[in-house]
């Protein structure tokens, strides 16, 4: 029989076996799955015609939640009672830097609690901010600033990538200029697709900057097949997986899908279940 020390020190071995177990899901939760979201930007004309529609038939195909690229001119109040509805969570708002600025900052703030949103990210930068070396690293510095006044309102920044950030500038690729010199604090968005694009690779980042991939974009790329969807593509899905649910801290998957010629809806319905089909 344990005595009564025994037993505690075995319970408390037994706690933090179990939170770390919960902190490698990267969804803090103990063998959990991370959840899986859309990234309305894919959907945007629909949501343009009837947002609500749009939403009700994403909840339907199985997401978990959306990231908003825009509002529709809709409040706060009604996205949120749309989303509740539908029982979506709202994972991330693709927020344009100015919004994040000044006298707009507590708005925007305000604005995405009452969506229940604590990810904003920056979904690119004015070139002003991208043309040097220097500039990134300015930039980096501005995000720390952010990253700080919105700390206490329990919320984050981040930023997302698409190619200019694998592109050699002054000796360096931006990417590193950025996340080299921002917080931890700062989310990485990792578009897998876009990335991909400029010469990106995922497992690479996702190595070297352990615990920061805390939203991910699941976008597919391929070269022989530009119409490919996820599972169709070339990305090597089963590594980036692996990665984000181990030293990523990665909370969500969020899909992002567009391609002209494969009607919007369906296209991310099928991404979904290529997801689901890999154990997602």
């Amino acid at each position: 029989m344990m005595t009564r020390r025994e037993f505690l020190k075995h319970s408390a071995v037994s706690a933090a076996a179990a939170w770390a177990a919960g902190c490698a899901t990267g969804s803090g939760r103990a063998g959990g799955k991370i959840p899986i979201a859309l990234e309305l930007y894919s959907v945007r004309k629909e949501c343009a015609q009837d947002t609500a529609g749009t939403i009700q038939a994403v909840a339907k195909m199985g997401y978990q939640g959306v990231e908003f690229a825009g509002f529709y001119n809709k409040d706060a109040k009604t996205l949120r009672k749309i989303l509740d509805d539908c029982g979506l969570k709202c994972c991330g708002s693709h927020t344009p830097l100015p919004d994040l600025l000044g006298d707009k900052l507590q708005k925007t703030i305000e604005f995405n609690q009452t969506l229940g949103n604590k990810f904003l990210i920056v979904p690119g930068l004015p070139k002003d901010r991208t043309a040097s070396r220097q500039a990134w690293l300015d930039t980096a510095k501005l995000f720390n600033e952010l990253s700080d006044k919105v700390a206490p309102q329990g919320m984050r920044v981040g930023y997302h990538n698409h190619t200019i950030e694998f592109k050699p500038l002054d000796g360096e690729l931006p990417w590193d200029t950025f996340f080299g010199n921002t917080k931890k604090e700062v989310i990485m968005q990792f578009d897998t697709g876009n990335a991909m694009h400029g010469g990106g690779d995922a497992t690479v980042y996702l190595k070297k900057y352990p615990g920061r991939a805390v939203t991910v974009h699941c976008k597919p790329f391929s070269h022989a097949k530009p119409d490919a969807l996820i599972g169709e593509d070339e990305l090597p899905w089963k590594d980036i997986f692996h990665l984000c649910e181990t030293i990523g801290n990665t909370e969500w998957y969020i899909v992002e899908y567009e391609r002209p010629n494969v009607p919007a809806l369906e296209a991310v319905e099928k991404c979904l279940q290529a997801m689901k089909q890999m154990g997602k």
